[in-house]
């Protein structure tokens, strides 16, 4: 069977009059052949002595891995000579890197979660990579392209993202007319459309959070798990199982497959209070992805999409899914001030 490959779907988006440049297509087709050499270096595994971690932190305070460091080196080598870049972002770096002089720039930022999952790397569970495009504001040509001009809000996007690489290496993307999925032909090295028009069902049985945090939740979201464990008893009447990975990446594409909502919540510890995943390596980009596939994401409140960053690492209440469910919780969020203990 012949399957269409992902630069023929490109070309064809761009032949369609859809907001796809040349520029566009080439960055995207870059980012995907990173992803397969990103793919590569995971499976090799501890026969290429990538495992493990290093003496180090990143930005954020973690542990860095080896494949984290290593897919951050690939992304940035493979992005930053092309032409269709004006700088870079990665959730591994303190700030943004500028293209080099000796190359051309072109009018895009890209913002990139190199390696999600790092805690699953050494277990062989699925991890992956997380991108976002923006174009950069009309006024940075001619000068360097400064931190702030990353900071737009997710509905700004020209394009989002993800490769998980599990049992088949899959990139979905969103060029803002809906979710494609491709498989990497481990064969020919083609990533060929495989999904198209990715749907999340609006109605779910599925939920995904860590547990243990409970006692941190707030409210709302409390409420809303104890009634999915309330099962057809309860107030939801229906039965709910609990499927968490530990890799957002994961979690979301198996939300994208057969839909169910994703809950990364803040909660009353000194460092969840804001909330634990970045908005714009980790929220934004599956924001859009799944906003692009029918289903809805929050902050607690608000749509993701909608936040004004204030800072490139800024970090937010993450809850996605089938949209029945995010409403929801978002309906017990804004009921909240009327309910407070």
């Amino acid at each position: 069977m012949k399957h269409t490959s992902l630069t023929q779907y490109l070309v064809e988006q761009q032949r369609t009059g859809t907001a796809v440049s040349a520029d566009l297509r080439l960055l995207i087709e870059t980012v995907a052949r990173a992803c397969k050499a990103i793919g590569h270096a995971v499976g090799q595994g501890a026969l290429g002595g990538v495992l493990g971690s290093l003496e180090s932190e990143n930005v954020q305070g973690e542990v860095q891995k080896k494949l984290d460091v290593i897919s951050n080196e690939i992304l940035l080598d493979a992005n930053e000579w092309g032409g269709h870049l004006a700088a870079m972002a990665s959730e591994e770096m303190e700030t943004i890197h500028r293209i080099p002089n000796r190359y051309p720039k072109g009018e895009y930022l890209l913002l990139f979660d190199p390696l999600d999952g790092s805690s699953n790397i050494d277990v062989n569970v699925s991890i992956g990579t997380i991108f976002s495009v923006l174009q950069a504001p009309a006024d940075a040509s001619g000068r360097d392209i400064e931190e702030s001009d990353f900071l737009q809000p997710g509905s700004r996007q020209v394009a989002a993202g993800y490769a998980v690489y599990g049992p088949q290496t899959m990139l979905v993307l969103t060029l803002g007319n809906g979710v494609v999925g491709f498989t990497l032909d481990r064969q020919t090295g083609a990533w060929c459309l495989t999904h198209e028009n990715i749907r999340i069902p609006e109605q779910t049985k599925e939920f995904a959070i860590n547990m243990s945090n409970m006692r941190h939740w707030e409210m709302p979201v409390r409420r809303y798990v104890h009634e999915c464990l309330a099962g057809k008893e309860g107030p939801l009447e229906k039965d709910y199982n609990m499927r968490w990975i530990a890799s957002m990446v994961a979690d979301v594409h198996r939300i994208m497959s057969r839909g169910g909502i994703f809950m990364y919540p803040r909660d009353a510890r000194p460092s969840g209070k804001a909330g634990k995943l970045r908005l714009m390596y980790e929220a934004n980009p599956m924001s859009m992805l799944v906003e692009q596939a029918g289903g809805l994401a929050i902050d607690g409140e608000q749509r993701i999409l909608d936040i004004q960053p204030a800072a490139l690492h800024q970090r937010v209440g993450v809850i996605l899914g089938s949209r029945e469910e995010v409403e929801r919780v978002q309906h017990y969020h804004q009921q909240q001030p009327a309910q407070a203990e």
